[in-house]
């Protein structure tokens, strides 16, 4: 059965308000939670090394791979799939890598909603001052409660949702194009003040010290894990997000050099979302390897003691919270494409449908904390590796290099052979163990080459 025809897809208005899409679907709060506790439990600078040349021979080659695919059928991501797969002359069941990278970034919009539901109600939390002046054991439990205070949870949840829906409800250009060119510029804004602000009050020294002035003494085998697992989740390959948006990409974009600022832009984030928070960590004596607790309760009670820190902590809550939203309304476009081109239901329809379906399941995850932490080990440790793995395999083995050399013009010979050697060996081997270390983790099974 032929698979010509045109696509329905429109193309983005403009490559600033792509390249802002693109970025903000990156950044989310993954630059915010997972990366500051992440480099503190593993060794600071040097862990940001080996992040950085993770991103560069592992998570770059699979987004541009991403792009590319999307590109080249300007249908969502399972259709873009089945149709390079066509094109290259090879099985349409590698329409797989969509429906895998799809079901991840609906899965981790389920409880990613509950997350952000927190962060939007800590945004009040601060700027109301109920938490000026208490005690950092008092801060610590105040988060305990808003997680078990059903109600309230699933009220933020419930707004949340309504937000992102409605965004997409508007379109490409009209809603998530629109929102994030005001979104992003802002974001970008607001953290470089953040830092400045630390710079100025709080022990910035400490900080430079501790992201920038490696100790390699530190350095294990599970290190090198972590910022592969994090240069991989925080530019967000593997969930069709990069298909998706890719799918609105003109011809004559520079898709090499886009996938460059992409990447370097939440890279970027990343580290000053460090030099942000880790100021006041050091500043006010607490840990900086106090793992996930490090969002909710120790830069809060941080905020609580400082001058004006109901104004500084709101600031903060608020630039997660748009991170937390660009992101979303990214997770939620992908199955709102899928649905506009399979279904009857229209993309208001779609958005209508898919985004009850989250909401609902995300209630559940509110409400069980067993089932939240299914989404999220699902997602994270067999999904969302699984769909870069297989993108990796596809665009590396079954797409030609000839097909992939027509998608990739602008990339010089020397380029795109680095590109090429990576997606074919480097990112599918990293990317396995990313799985085969997830698996192990969640199965209990003791890996050697860990010990």
């Amino acid at each position: 059965m032929a698979m010509g025809g045109a696509s329905a897809h429109g193309t983005w208005s403009s490559r600033f308000g792509f390249l802002m899409a693109a970025i903000g679907s990156s950044v989310g709060l993954g630059n915010f939670w997972r990366f500051p506790y992440t480099a503190g439990e593993n060794g600071g600078a040097a862990f940001v090394l080996i992040y950085l040349v993770c991103v560069v021979l592992i998570a770059f080659p699979i987004l541009m791979a991403e792009l590319s695919v999307g590109r080249h059928a300007r249908r969502s991501a399972v259709g873009s799939t089945r149709k390079m797969a066509f094109d290259a002359g090879a099985s349409e069941m590698w329409s797989i890598t969509g429906w895998v990278g799809m079901a991840g970034g609906v899965m981790i919009l389920c409880f990613y909603s509950v997350v952000a539901g927190w962060v939007a109600a800590y945004v009040f939390k601060m700027l109301s001052g109920g938490m000026v002046g208490m005690e950092p054991s008092v801060v610590s439990d105040a988060f305990g409660q808003l997680v078990g205070d059903t109600r309230t949870v699933i009220l933020w949840h419930t707004a949340f949702m309504i937000v992102t829906v409605g965004i997409v409800c508007f379109g490409v250009i009209k809603g998530i194009e629109r929102t994030v060119s005001i979104l992003m510029p802002l974001f970008f804004l607001m953290l470089v003040g953040m830092v400045i602000y630390a710079g100025l009050t709080a022990d910035m020294g400490a900080a430079i010290e501790y992201l920038f002035a490696p100790d390699f003494s530190k350095i294990t085998a599970q290190t090198f894990l972590e910022a592969l697992g994090q240069a991989f989740f925080s530019i967000g390959v593997g969930s069709a997000i990069m298909i998706t948006y890719g799918s609105y990409l003109s011809r004559d974009d520079n898709l090499p050099q886009s996938a460059v600022i992409i990447a370097g832009a939440d890279t970027m984030v990343a580290i000053i979302a460090g030099l942000a928070i880790f100021p006041f960590v050091f500043a006010f004596g607490l840990s900086p390897d106090a793992g996930p607790g490090l969002f909710f309760q120790t830069l809060p009670s941080a905020f609580a003691q400082m001058p004006g820190g109901q104004w500084v902590g709101g600031a903060f809550f608020f630039l997660a919270l748009i991170a937390a939203l660009t992101s979303s309304i990214s997770l939620l476009q992908v199955i709102v494409a899928f649905g506009e081109e399979h279904t009857d239901f229209g993309r208001v329809g779609s958005a209508l449908f898919f985004g009850a379906i989250i909401y609902m399941f995300g209630i559940a995850a509110a409400f069980s904390g067993e089932f939240f932490d299914i989404l999220d080990k699902v997602s994270g440790t067999i999904l969302l590796p699984l769909g870069g793995f297989l993108i990796a395999l596809f665009t590396g083995w079954v797409v030609s290099k000839a097909l992939m050399q027509k998608e990739l013009p602008d990339a010089g010979a020397k380029f795109f052979a680095y590109w090429r050697f990576s997606i074919r060996w480097l990112a599918p081997v990293a990317v396995g163990l990313i799985i085969v270390t997830g698996l192990a983790s969640t199965f209990g099974f003791d890996l050697p080459f860990l010990n």
